[in-house]
Parts: C-alpha cells; sequence; structure tokens
C-alpha cells in the first residue's frame, strides 16, 4: 500500500492522514477524548509532521500544543487560533485566512467557511471557525470542521474534485445525519466519513443511519471506529 493514502479516525473531529513522509493530524482532542480512550489511543503515540486546527473549541484545540512542542510539527491554524498558539510558545505556526491557501510541503491546505463559533477554553476569542480542504497525493480531502449545513458547500462541490468528505453527524453543536448527507449531496464526494458524533450523551448518532444515505446517493461511506483505518489510492 505504499501508494495509498491511510485515514485513521481517532474519535470525535480527530483524524490522521498518512502519506509517504508525512503525517497530517486535524483537531488532536486526545486526551479528554472518551472515544479516543476507549480505543486506547494516546497522545504521545502521535508524531504527526503537520497539525491541521479548525477552531480553539477545547474538543478540537485539545492537545495541540503538547504535541507540536514534543514533534517539532508545524500548526496550520486560522489568524487568531495561530495568534494565540504563537503567544503560547509555538513557534512553527502557520496562518491562514479563511478562504485562503498555502502551498505546503505535502500538498495544499485551504480553509473553507464553517458556520459555528471559536473560543479557547480559556475563554480567548480565537476569531472564526473553519473546515479544511486539503490536498495531499494528488487527492483532495475535505474536513468541514464544526458546522452547520450551508449552501456554500454546494460551491465546493461545483469548483473542487473533492475525494473524501467528513462531517459531523452528532445534532445539537452541529449538523445532524440528515444534513450531513445533503452535505455530501452538495459536495458531491465519492466518499464521505461521519465525524463528532457519540463523544458525550449530548451528541449521540448513528453512523450507519449516515451510511444508509449516502449509499442511498450512490456513494460510499467510511464510517470507522476510533483508531480504525481505511485507504484511499494516490494518484
Amino acid at each position: 500500500m505504499s501508494n495509498d493514502i491511510r485515514l485513521t479516525f481517532l474519535g470525535h473531529s480527530a483524524f490522521t492522514i498518512e502519506y509517504g513522509e508525512w503525517s497530517l493530524l486535524i483537531d488532536p482532542f486526545i486526551t479528554g477524548n472518551p472515544s479516543a480512550e476507549s480505543a486506547s489511543i494516546k497522545s504521545d503515540t502521535l508524531n504527526p509532521t503537520h497539525i491541521i486546527l479548525t477552531h480553539g473549541h477545547g474538543d478540537h484545540l485539545g492537545d495541540t500544543m503538547e504535541i507540536a512542542r514534543r514533534t517539532g510539527a508545524e500548526v496550520i491554524a486560522t489568524f487568531e487560533c495561530a495568534n494565540y498558539l504563537k503567544a503560547n510558545g509555538l513557534e512553527s505556526v502557520a496562518d491562514l485566512g479563511i478562504g485562503g491557501g498555502r502551498n505546503f510541503s505535502f500538498g495544499r491546505v485551504k480553509f473553507t467557511i464553517a458556520h459555528h463559533s471559536s473560543s479557547a477554553p480559556d475563554g480567548t476569542y480565537m476569531g472564526n471557525p473553519a473546515g479544511a480542504l486539503i490536498d495531499i497525493g494528488g487527492k483532495t480531502i475535505y474536513h468541514a470542521g464544526d458546522t452547520a449545513l450551508t449552501l456554500d458547500m454546494k460551491l465546493l462541490g461545483e469548483m473542487y474534485d473533492v475525494h473524501v468528505a467528513i462531517f459531523p453527524i452528532g445534532d445539537n453543536y452541529t449538523m445532524d445525519v440528515r444534513d450531513a448527507i445533503k452535505a455530501v449531496e452538495f459536495v458531491d464526494s465519492a466518499v464521505a466519513v461521519p465525524m463528532h458524533y457519540n463523544t458525550f450523551p449530548v451528541i449521540q448518532a448513528d453512523p450507519e443511519e449516515f451510511r444508509a444515505g449516502v449509499e442511498g446517493l450512490g456513494k460510499k461511506a467510511e464510517t470507522p471506529a476510533p483508531g480504525e483505518s481505511f485507504f484511499i489510492s494516490a494518484e
């Protein structure tokens, strides 16, 4: 599988994307995450080359600073999140605005609109939340971040060839299963993955309901348990 891109679900909204020498870690909420703990996932075993942070809430910021300090991983974040991380001692931080993109050694990241909020656990304002379009291995992966369903997602489907789209389904703080299925239709990705569910009682959702809806669109659904991986072919 040397030419494959490996995606691993770490629970909640945290994923790793591994390809060649690169390992991308998204929203690394590991410590205190019941889903990660149930799969014996530990932050000190993760060795990313890059960390992508969609917003500042504690269940997304998570272990970002500890992992970045230990590994030297470059953190890619929105402007206000990046300033917060720098103020807390991180040096290798790339700041992007919503709608802005930048090339990196592995490919490219472009932040997209996400309708949610963003503040650090200490109450610091962290700017606007984001989703992320990630180009790696010739494929585009869309991590929607915490968001409501938006018509903007239809533009992503029209403008970008998204291969994998990852959407929250837990309701209460984000879109629910029904909205997420419509988001898959809008983005028109070949593969769809649920996230941000079953971590806490208030965001209980059934990934099999999501799978059925996605397959009803004629698309493939991947519903990995925490710690499980799936692969897509690079180009």
